[in-house]
């Protein structure tokens, strides 16, 4: 039985409202992209910052489309086994003993068949790329934080991205009968390779402003009173403006509202913050210098704008 196609939104505010049904705030720019990655069946390519909700997205549409979410984490050393597909070694050498048991290989033929066997598709261990490829209903691929792979690994997915397959020399093609929905992330800790760009559609995806972020967290951290909502939301933006190490992202923001929540905060206070800044901040240098000073200029910068709204 023929599993049913994708019901995909066909126009960019559609895309808004499917995310957000979802507890997704995305903003035009980046729903534009994303509409037209669907329309025109084009992998979209997110660079940005760690934490503005590069892989959220790609989990979030999975969800939306009602559709399987296949993950293929990226990190140095990666390879074809890894990342689409492996022969079943172990299943093939008892084929082998099986087949010499019962002399199935005493003549021409019956090697001839058994090495048909051995390399047949059962024989196969799909890894995450392959799996895409052979879903009866197209998945959302997620080939996250690519730029932590090994420039090589760039070359190997031009194929997938263009076609929508992948040789295996010993079998032959396998091709997508369903293509997924294919997003990759990067972090940009080094270039990703032009080809492969441009088999894409690129965005990059920004920190959202106070008014996102604050529509943000008040779905994906309830619980905290109005007042503390903003002065978390205007603390974080201010602190992204420092010079940082890591400038804390959404998802740390989410983080840091659960935290004070817990610690049943109603509003911020320099003890507070300099007691929680670890759940925000994940650099001791960072931790240092903003609980040398900065946490009480940006309090007051932030009472004083309050006063004046």
């Amino acid at each position: 039985m023929t599993a049913p196609p994708l019901v995909l939104p066909d126009s960019v505010d559609a895309v808004i409202a499917l995310l957000a049904q979802h507890d997704y705030i995305c903003d035009r720019r980046l729903a534009t992209a994303l509409f037209l990655s669907l329309k025109l069946r084009r992998p979209l390519f997110l660079e940005g910052e760690p934490g503005v909700g590069k892989t959220e997205l790609a989990k979030t549409l999975a969800e939306g489309l009602a559709t399987r979410l296949i993950r293929l984490q990226c990190y140095e050393g990666l390879d074809v086994a890894q990342t689409a597909y492996e022969w079943n070694v172990a299943r093939q050498m008892v084929e082998i003993r099986l087949a010499e048991a019962a002399h199935a290989v005493s003549d021409a033929a019956g090697r001839e068949r058994l090495a048909h066997e051995l390399y047949s598709r059962s024989m196969l261990i799909e890894r995450p790329l392959l799996q895409a490829l052979t879903q009866p209903r197209s998945p959302v691929l997620l080939i996250d934080e690519l730029d932590r792979a090994d420039e090589p690994f760039d070359a190997f997915l031009l194929e997938v991205l263009a076609e929508n397959q992948i040789t295996i020399p010993e079998l032959g093609v396998v091709r997508a009968e369903a293509p997924p929905v294919t997003i990759i992330t990067s972090n940009r800790t080094r270039e990703i390779h032009d080809a492969l760009k441009r088999r894409c559609l690129y965005h990059w995806v920004e920190f959202p402003d106070v008014e996102r972020e604050l529509d943000i967290v008040r779905r994906k951290a309830p619980g905290a009173s109005e007042r503390l909502y903003r002065q978390v939301v205007e603390f974080v933006q201010r602190m992204r403006s420092l010079d940082l190490f890591k400038a804390p992202g959404v998802a740390e923001t989410i983080d840091w509202v659960n935290a004070l929540v817990a610690l049943n905060t109603m509003q911020l206070d320099p003890a507070t913050v300099s007691h929680t800044l670890g759940v925000l901040l994940k650099y001791q240098d960072d931790i240092t210098r903003v609980g040398g000073g900065d946490t009480a200029k940006i309090l007051d910068e932030l009472r004083a704008k309050a006063l004046l709204g």
